[in-house]
């Protein structure tokens, strides 16, 4: 299957442009959020160097930022580069539980493997299963009572899209959580 980039924009464009003012927009080496100001109209989603993933990631963010930080660049977010030391990492990891759980419902919407991110290639290596097994609860709350609206939203869009039966469930999951438990009848139809 085919991902390319360029259907995220327009997926996205079409979605949220004007109902949020919001664009996605392929940038170079770093991601970043720019709200609307004088030189630009409209807010931007920037993800890096035309990745997929990198999209999703970004979109993830946008989907969990309320009205306030949307209004920030970079949506006013800690954030230290790579390099981190382990208590800078741990603090990265619990803030970014949240936004992966949302980007591996995109993956899942999408048909794509998801890989959990410590983003962290030079500095302390963390205990990335148990991060994956963090970001994999909080897919279960998310399950159990709802992705954030937006976040919904455009997994509606990337299943309609990518022809995936909604609504995402546990088993959808659980293949690439848990190899262990992985579905035959799930991963012949994906």
């Amino acid at each position: 299957m085919q991902h390319n980039y360029q259907d995220l924009i327009q997926l996205f464009n079409q979605t949220f442009k004007e109902t949020y003012n919001t664009v996605l927009v392929k940038g170079g080496d770093e991601p970043i959020y720019l709200p609307a100001n004088k030189d630009c109209p409209f807010n931007q989603v920037i993800f890096a160097h035309g990745f997929y993933a990198s999209a999703f990631h970004e979109i993830a963010h946008w989907c969990q930022a309320g009205k306030e930080r949307r209004k920030l660049e970079d949506f006013g977010y800690w954030y230290v580069p790579d390099g981190r030391d382990e208590s800078q990492q741990k603090k990265f990891e619990q803030v970014e539980v949240y936004p992966q759980a949302i980007e591996w419902g995109f993956n899942v919407a999408a048909k794509r493997k998801f890989t959990v991110s410590s983003d962290n290639l030079n500095g302390f290596q963390a205990d990335t299963e148990g991060f994956k097994e963090k970001v994999y609860q909080q897919v279960l709350v998310f399950l159990a009572h709802g992705f954030p609206p937006r976040a919904q939203q455009f997994i509606e869009v990337l299943a309609e899209f990518y022809g995936t039966s909604l609504p995402l469930t546990k088993d959808m999951f659980a293949y690439q959580a848990k190899p262990e438990a992985y579905k035959e009848s799930y991963c012949e139809s994906v």
